[in-house]
């Protein structure tokens, strides 16, 4: 590790640490999407692996800020500013660029079930597997995002809030688990061992996520930095953190998958709530901020209404795209014009 030094110190220079960041972002989600393939599919692709890759560099970002104490409000702001970016500009971008259904792909099956009338009933119910889905995972951010709020209507997060937090979060990937094995089972398939690769891939995406984080955070906080307040911290790491959810977002849309693209947004702000504030608070007390109200509340709002179009059209449609964005610009308004 001491012969990378002379390296590493290429990235005291934010723009090539956020170059690093950009790339081991696109490498992971590069294999990740390989993975889909290899035993794991649809959803589960976005609710249990995703959001491990897009949602890892939060995961660091409350590693580095543990290692001083006292920044508990930093990491909330970090992780309330990703979950509300997540599923408030980048779904509603989203759903202003994809018209089609939630899942692309049975649009094509219902076409071909028009020569094949026969063919219609699978097509048929692999659309509403989905869309089923879709909603169990939106029913996980009413979940999280509820005992969050409970936990922290005393305007504190210690140590006993947090083993709820990370339970509740274990107990959410090990039901993903099973249905995995269950799925394959089913199947009569297996993993294949080329996993293996893509996994070392990932780590050494990870390292590079981790490093680049590192040293970002260090030339934020440096004193007498000009270009960002170190008072934004939180805000401006939350926004830098997206841009993996982004990477997902864009490719996704492109291709037609809905489906994907809303469970890897909500599987994303999965890790920062509960995992990351509670990984956090296991060994800092936070104290809650102010704007975690509003947060909060947009969080579930956004939630609730993606739900309902799901659950009535499948699908979130465009006008429901200009509200989400909207709803973005005024929880900008409220935790920063102030």
């Amino acid at each position: 590790m001491n012969s990378l030094q002379p390296y590493l110190a290429y990235l005291s220079n934010p723009l090539i640490a956020f170059a690093l960041f950009a790339l081991a972002s696109a490498l992971m989600i590069w294999r990740l999407s390989a993975v889909e393939n290899k035993g794991f599919e649809g959803t589960v692709v976005g609710t249990l692996i995703m959001p491990y890759c897009s949602g890892f560099a939060n995961l660091v970002f409350a590693f580095v800020m543990s290692r001083a104490g006292g920044n508990g409000r930093v990491v909330i702001e970090n992780c309330i500013v990703n979950n509300v970016t997540n599923l408030t500009l980048l779904l509603g971008l989203s759903a202003l660029f994809t018209a089609a259904p939630a899942m692309a792909g049975a649009a094509k099956k219902g076409a071909a079930a028009k020569a094949k009338p026969a063919a219609a009933k699978p097509a048929d119910n692999a659309y509403r597997l989905y869309r089923l889905d879709m909603l169990f995972t939106l029913v996980a951010v009413f979940l999280f995002t509820g005992t969050l709020w409970a936990l922290g209507k005393d305007r504190v997060l210690d140590f006993y809030d947090a083993l709820v937090l990370v339970g509740l979060f274990v107990f959410w990937q090990i039901l993903h688990v099973f249905e995995i094995l269950k799925n394959n089972v089913r199947k009569n398939r297996s993993f294949q061992w080329s996993i293996v690769f893509d996994l070392a891939l990932i780590a050494v995406a990870a390292w590079g996520v981790y490093q680049s984080v590192d040293h970002l955070v260090a030339w934020v906080s440096k004193p007498g930095q000009r270009f960002f307040n170190p008072a934004y911290l939180g805000w401006l790491s939350g926004a830098l953190m997206v841009l993996p959810n982004a990477f997902i977002a864009l490719y996704y849309t492109y291709k037609g998958r809905q489906d994907i693209v809303v469970s890897s947004q909500v599987g994303d702000a999965h890790i920062c709530i509960p995992m990351c504030i509670g990984l956090f608070a296991l060994f800092d007390t936070i104290q809650v901020p102010g704007f975690f109200q509003v947060g909060v509340y947009l969080i579930l709002g956004a939630a609730a209404v993606q739900f309902l179009s799901i659950a009535a059209m499948g699908r979130l449609p465009r006008l429901l795209g200009v509200v989400l964005v909207g709803a973005y610009g005024f929880f900008l308004y409220k935790g920063l014009l102030p």
